[in-house]
């Protein structure tokens, strides 16, 4: 940075961070002579109206915020074109250096790292503001041991006027909630979700999660359960393992209900520990596990779901060696039981010799006339033969009816179908991308099966193809887009261009633009830019008046000096015509290939062939 005393109070001494939005300089306040930390944004969103207001308002909001474990706010600014906030500097450690040196950590110590840092959260929360990049790296320990949680950058709060905004990136996928993943906003319960990741790796040395991609890592926060870290760690209290659990429950209701009530969880790990094994044995396996088959109680007294009494004295008794007992006799019940058995099996035989005989389409018919048709006369009438609207018979009395091929039907038409064979219609409704909208996709039961009378069959119908609407991914960083697309299952293209406003590496356009609702599968164009940066042109192989005519012409590149080389300087000399350029380099740097891009402004040196 060329400027470095902002507004003539704050001067910047040394960049000591970066992320996708801002820069971080180490300073000092020559009004009151102390050290602070002043962060800057990238300047190609100096021209974005929309992230400024928003840069104020989230500096504004974090500056209401007075806590020990969050990095105070000074001041918010302008100098010129240059947006700036104050902040406090902390000496210390990034919990995530902390981490990869030491973990996994002490259990009192990771605890009460944790502790702090859901208390600052407590505070944020209170005051409308949600961090969404809970994470180590944002997380400065001082040598004292206090947590201070820095960098509120793409915090989201109460004074924000949209609920997702243009440019906002992800939070570090690592440490991304289920529901930020799956792009839903973020809450205070996300930021709770992430603390219990930083928890997790506090007490593991591990992630709950690892993968190929950031995709991939996405996902599995939205769909897999995470390895219980007593299992990594068998050190880790069972109590303190519950809450870790419960913290990273994908749903965020099931999450502890503030931060504060985190807190003071974390505070009492031990006393929930007993209370897991006593009074809530579901505490401590907040996950579901799958249905097993149900267990005689070992005590047939104890009803099931019941708990031990556990007296005046809060003790549970050791219970006595109990002696088998025999179940209570109900005399003048097995006899009359046994014969009331007997007629309903019987019964039951009866109906299955009337259905396989074909008598039951028989006595349908027959009372069928009861009132009408034949007079009401009540007797046996000889079953209709029912076809189809494709030729073939579909009821006969003996064989039941046959289900009718539905492929190519619409949704109405198969009803309709299904109805004039008397079978019973169920239709449901999914995606698809091949199918048209409201045809059938598929039936669950083939065609050709023969079913009794008013059976139900069920049929899909498409909703044509699942869409998508495309979020703003223009002015993060690419790999940032590209993740948040994919994750979407989108497609992308990466497109590289040069450009003047935007920082090399940052999405300058995306096509289709975002608001369109799009099929799964739609390829995403991004262009990302390659920063201030020239093509240089393709001189090398020309002659040196012609070089010289186009770099000259070349706007942002300076040609100051043209190299003669001879047979002494000159490899393969013999191969290169005379005045023939042969290299090019920038002043004092490396060497240019044709069409390689270059910084704008650079200093240009050309090689030729000297005539002999």
């Amino acid at each position: 940075m060329q400027q470095k005393v902002l507004d003539g109070r704050y001067e910047l001494e040394r960049k000591i961070g970066e992320g996708g939005m801002a820069r971080i300089y180490a300073g000092r306040d020559l009004r009151l002579n102390r050290r602070v930390a002043v962060k800057i944004p990238h300047s190609h969103y100096l021209s974005d109206p929309e992230f400024l207001s928003r840069f104020r308002h989230e500096a504004q909001a974090a500056a209401m915020l007075t806590h020990p474990n969050i990095v105070d706010v000074y001041d918010v600014g302008q100098d010129g074109d240059i947006h700036y906030i104050v902040m406090e500097f902390v000496a210390g450690t990034d919990l995530k250096t902390i981490i990869n040196r030491e973990a996994p950590l002490p259990v009192a110590r990771a605890v009460d790292l944790a502790t702090q840092i859901a208390h600052g959260l407590h505070a944020a929360h209170k005051a409308g503001l949600v961090h969404r990049d809970i994470k180590p790296q944002n997380v400065i320990v001082t040598s004292d041991g206090r947590a201070h949680i820095s960098d509120f950058g793409v915090a989201k709060s109460h004074l924000s006027t949209a609920l997702t905004e243009t440019g906002v990136a992800f939070g570090t996928v690592d440490y991304l909630s289920p529901e930020q993943a799956q792009g839903r906003p973020a809450t205070p319960q996300s930021d709770l979700y992430a603390l219990g990741v930083v928890l997790y790796e506090m007490l593991t040395g591990r992630l709950p999660f690892s993968g190929d991609s950031a995709v991939a890592v996405a996902m599995k926060h939205v769909t897999e359960p995470p390895t219980p870290p007593r299992q990594i760690n068998p050190q880790i209290p069972a109590g303190l393992e519950a809450l870790v659990l419960r913290a990273l429950a994908k749903d965020p209701a099931q999450r502890p209900a503030s931060a504060l009530e985190f807190a003071t969880a974390l505070a009492n790990y031990e006393r929930a520990a007993q209370q897991a094994t006593v009074i809530n044995p579901g505490l401590a396996r907040p996950a579901a596990p799958p249905p097993q088959p149900r267990l005689q109680p070992a005590n047939p007294a104890r009803g099931p779901g019941t708990t031990p009494s556990t007296g005046a004295t809060g003790r549970v008794p050791i219970p006595a060696r109990s002696t088998p007992t025999r179940a209570p006799r109900s005399d003048g019940l097995g006899c009359g039981v046994f014969l009331v058995g007997l007629l309903v099996l019987a019964g039951v035989l009866a109906l299955v010799f009337v259905i396989s005989s074909g008598m039951l389409g028989q006595l349908f018919a027959g009372f069928g006339g009861f009132g009408g048709g034949n007079g009401g006369n009540g007797g046996l009438v000889e079953q209709p033969t029912v076809t189809s609207e494709r030729g073939t018979p579909t009821v006969t009395p003996e064989q039941g009816v046959s289900v009718p091929d539905l492929s190519g039907f619409s949704g109405e038409a198969a009803d309709q179908v299904l109805r004039q064979v008397l079978l019973l219609p169920v239709r449901r409704e999914a995606n698809d991308a091949t199918i048209a909208i409201g045809q059938v996709v598929s039936q669950e039961v083939a065609a050709g099966t023969l079913l009794p009378p008013g059976s139900p069959v069920t049929y899909t119908v498409s909703l044509g193809p699942l869409l998508v609407e495309l979020p703003s991914v223009t002015r993060i960083p690419g790999n940032i887009a590209r993740d948040r697309l994919v994750a979407l299952g989108l497609t992308v293209e990466v497109r590289e261009e040069a450009s003047r406003e935007v920082d090399a590496g940052f999405v300058i356009s995306q096509s289709p633009n975002a608001g369109l609702s799009v099929p799964l599968g739609t390829a995403v164009t991004l262009v990302v830019s390659r920063g201030d940066v020239i093509r240089f042109p393709d001189v090398i192989g020309l002659q040196r008046e012609q070089a010289e005519q186009i770099l000259r012409a070349t706007p942002g590149l300076e040609l100051i000096y043209v190299d003669e080389q001879g047979r002494d300087r000159l490899v393969d000399y013999d191969r290169f015509a005379d005045n023939e350029v042969v290299s090019a380099q920038i002043e004092n740097g490396p060497g240019i290939l044709n069409g390689q891009y270059i910084p704008r402004g650079s200093t240009i040196i050309i090689g030729v062939k000297r005539p002999e």
